[in-house]
């Protein structure tokens, strides 16, 4: 039987808040906390390592299923009083439900993706809403590997968890801190680099012929790509625009190109 939490200063509730509030404590620990019932499932089905989860007892009747599969997955479960759950929470309607799971082994080497055929790469992403939406348009789009520079925000952040909407569990990915250089390899292996950017001088991503291996490079929302990293790849490529605005949001414009390098 699960014991039950009931203080808000409980050295484990304390643990877990601070997984879910720092980025240095996920990073040092391997762990990461996750919340919601889909999200807990996405997690378990996915096979990720479940190290603890935390339920209320209301959870537990509402979404009876999900906790039980939850608890006899979790190497440790614990009941949690209302009080207790509000600290966990990070959402404005917790349904008290939160696992804290192992950091995901997905990142394997460069090698293991390199071959495939499309690769999302990006460098300094930094607004974790933005980066969980390109990666849920990322799996939904087929994209068979992301590559990550360490400049972008930390995939565990649970606002990029909620926004992939459980595409972080099962996306293979790659986070790098000599972000060049991968792509130096990638084009080196017969991977076309695509530098997005925004220039009338550069190719339309519509006109591209983009039927074999390819790695779209997409940049910071608000400086977009370094110029010494657009130097580097094959070619530079825009999305034709109409209307007065100077860009697109990230999340749309990678979207777009996705869709752009996978349709048939």
């Amino acid at each position: 039987m699960p014991l039950t939490i009931t203080s808000r200063d409980n050295e484990r509730l304390k643990h877990a808040v601070r997984l879910l509030g720092s980025a240095k404590a996920r990073r040092e620990e391997g762990l990461f906390v996750i919340e919601g019932a889909r999200l807990c499932m996405d997690a378990l089905q996915s096979g990720a390592d479940i190290r603890e989860v935390y339920a209320t007892e209301a959870a537990a009747k509402r979404y009876e299923n999900e906790v039980q599969a939850l608890f006899a997955a979790g190497k440790e479960c614990f009941f949690l009083s209302p009080s207790a759950a509000a600290r966990l929470a990070d959402t404005k309607q917790p349904q008290g439900i939160f696992c804290v799971c192992a950091a995901l082994d997905k990142q394997a080497r460069l090698y293991t993706i390199k071959k495939e055929c499309k690769i999302l790469a990006l460098e300094e992403m930094q607004d974790p809403s933005n980066l969980g939406a390109v990666l849920r348009s990322a799996e939904a789009f087929g994209m068979t590997g992301v590559l990550l520079s360490e400049g972008c925000c930390d995939l565990y952040n649970p606002k990029v968890l909620r926004a992939s909407m459980g595409a972080v569990f099962r996306l293979p990915f790659v986070r790098t801190p000599d972000f060049e250089g991968a792509l130096l390899e990638l084009s080196a292996n017969g991977v076309q680099t695509l530098a997005a950017v925004v220039d009338a001088e550069a190719q339309a991503i519509t006109k591209l012929d983009l039927k074999g291996p390819a790695a779209v490079v997409i940049g910071n929302e608000g400086n977009g790509l370094r110029p010494q990293t657009a130097a580097l790849c094959d070619k530079r490529v825009t999305i034709p625009m109409k209307g007065r605005a100077e860009s697109l949001n990230a999340s749309v414009a990678s979207a777009i190109l996705m869709w752009e390098m996978t349709k048939e």
